[in-house]
């Protein structure tokens, strides 16, 4: 399996992709702190009720202490598995990971308050959002860097 490959199945799940590369330790740590994570934010539980419509109510279950560490564990178990596989070779390669993790917990954070098109979009379809300014602006810094 080419790094691609592993970074799409860490995507899926974190820890897979460590995994399928034969780091194990880390592969079920990753797991580990995900379901960790997972549970003490009610994360399933905002996910069912964002998907549902029900904004407020998922509002309303979210613990912001623990759902905060989820970009972060999220984004690094992307970037090592495909680090790992091979990829990531380039200088400045971990930005377009760094920064999607930055963004989306901002935007965890200012989730509830932000309107657009005065539709509050809650704490999974807001910070969901951010991830792709994040990975834009992540791809250019890194462009940049290397160029100077």
């Amino acid at each position: 399996m080419n790094p691609k490959e592993k970074l799409l199945w860490s995507i899926a799940f974190p820890g897979f992709g460590q995994l399928l590369n034969g780091k194990y330790l880390k592969g079920f740590l990753f797991i580990l702190l995900e379901f960790i994570i997972n549970v003490q934010s009610s994360f399933n539980q905002i996910i069912f009720f964002s998907f549902n419509g029900e904004i407020n109510k998922a509002i309303e279950y979210t613990d912001y202490q623990w759902l905060m560490f989820y970009p972060c564990i999220y984004f690094f178990s992307m970037w090592d598995a495909y680090k790992d596989a091979g990829g990531a070779k380039e200088q400045y390669s971990y930005l377009p990971f760094v920064v999607p993790a930055f963004f989306v917990t901002i935007g965890l954070m200012y989730a509830e308050r932000v309107r657009i098109f005065g539709v509050c979009l809650g704490t999974v379809w807001f910070p969901m959002l951010c991830a792709i300014p994040g990975v834009v602006v992540g791809l250019l810094l890194r462009k940049i860097f290397r160029n100077v």
